[in-house]
């Protein structure tokens, strides 16, 4: 069935599952994995979707981090990876497979086999991929131009007011007239909003982000605060304003998808 939306929305950080192998490895408790999660913002995504195609991750970040590439393999804890140039992100703990938080210190008791890491990759992270790159398609085939909104939730700034964060990997992963539409919609709400700090969107804007081919991808951070409770763990109060939030994001997203110049070419 085709795409009935120009707009993809991708939730790949709030998986929930860890398997049994994954709980024996731990070296702290169970908890300091589950902070890694981007806590129940698919129930925002579920809660705001219509008729726009949703791809959701079930296996938690902590088993395999669908936003970073399959190279960014961390050797301080994967006999399978590279020791030379290492990105930021592996760098700091957080690569294919999270080593660390900064909370909790190293996660995991031993190390990584490569049969290990490569199992994950082909059985999570090619898939999920594999699907959006083909969900994008399908939706550009049929629109003339696809969107993907790549929603994921961030803990509260320290030190500053913003409370969204809009990434489009400066200005190379979206076209500005989409990022200015995002933009207007978070202002209508009021919350203090930031364009690519610090947040400016990582491998999967990267990877299908692609405005020159008419594939347009957008990351939208939400402070959790803003939907969960005051424990951070279950749906708070402002659970129903985010909803509409997003609601209205997708909508002004399709609707400039809809009415731009993309889609009169393809008509």
């Amino acid at each position: 069935m085709p795409p009935a939306s120009p707009v993809v929305l991708s939730v790949p950080h709030a998986g929930r599952s860890y398997p049994d192998q994954l709980r024996a490895s731990l070296r702290v408790p169970f908890s300091a994995v589950t902070m890694l999660e981007d806590r129940l913002i698919d129930s925002v995504a579920l809660a705001a979707r219509a008729s726009e195609t949703t791809l959701i991750q079930n296996a938690a970040r902590a088993w395999i981090d669908l936003n970073r590439a399959e190279d960014d393999r961390d050797p301080m804890i994967d006999d399978g990876a590279q020791s030379g140039h290492l990105s930021a992100k592996v760098r700091s703990g957080l690569g294919l497979v999270p080593r660390r938080t900064s909370a909790a210190g190293e996660l995991w008791r031993g190390r990584l086999s490569p049969d290990d890491v490569i199992a994950r990759i082909n059985t999570a992270h090619r898939p999920y991929h594999a699907a959006l790159a083909r969900t994008l398609e399908a939706a550009r085939a049929r629109f003339g131009v696809a969107v993907l909104l790549d929603l994921h939730s961030m803990p509260p700034i320290r030190g500053s007011r913003t409370r969204i964060v809009i990434g489009d990997r400066f200005g190379r992963a979206a076209a500005s007239r989409f990022v200015n539409r995002v933009e207007a919609a978070v202002a209508d709400t009021r919350l203090p909003q930031a364009l690519n700090v610090p947040y400016a969107g990582g491998y999967i804007l990267e990877r299908h982000g692609a405005p020159e081919q008419g594939i347009h991808a957008i990351q939208l951070e939400i402070d959790r605060s803003l939907y969960l409770d005051s424990r951070m763990d279950a749906a708070g109060p402002g659970h129903g304003r985010i909803v509409d939030l997003v609601r209205s994001i997708l909508d002004a997203l399709a609707d400039e998808a809809i009415s731009g110049p993309e889609r009169l070419a393809a008509e």
